[in-house]
């Protein structure tokens, strides 16, 4: 493929990253491509994401604490180490049982959380695969 047509790569790294407010309850940290989005999320015990639903497969990484996750009416619990899969459009919420940081990844991207004054590029291929 020639050059001109590719996108440049960019190396991130979280302890760089602005953390942004939430709520008084949560805060995250977003890298995001063309197609795909991973955000570092920290919940304090007691913070709910209340139900919702969106056009990304999402992907819920729990490195620290627990959740307490609705999904599509069905109740799960999630662990440190264990990963919560949610396909697009189903609705669902999440309340930290516990001080919780989780890795979650999107495809395609939410562009609603992007800062405007810095978007990425439109995507060529707005589907996950190239």
């Amino acid at each position: 493929m020639p050059t001109e047509d590719r996108e440049a790569f960019r190396l991130y790294r979280w302890d760089e990253l602005p953390l942004e407010k939430v709520t008084e309850m949560m805060s995250r940290k977003i890298v995001s491509g063309t197609r795909e989005m991973v955000a570092q999320h920290y919940m304090k015990k007691g913070a709910l994401v209340p139900v919702h639903a969106h056009d990304s497969e999402q992907m819920t990484y729990v490195l620290q604490g627990a959740l307490r996750a609705l999904v599509d009416g069905d109740e799960v619990i999630v662990r440190e180490g264990e990963i919560l899969h949610v396909p697009p459009q189903v609705p669902h919420q999440a309340e930290a049982i516990e001080d919780t940081f989780t890795l979650d990844l999107f495809c395609p991207i939410r562009p609603e959380w992007l800062d405007s004054r810095n978007p990425p590029p439109p995507p060529k291929n707005p589907r996950c695969r190239p």
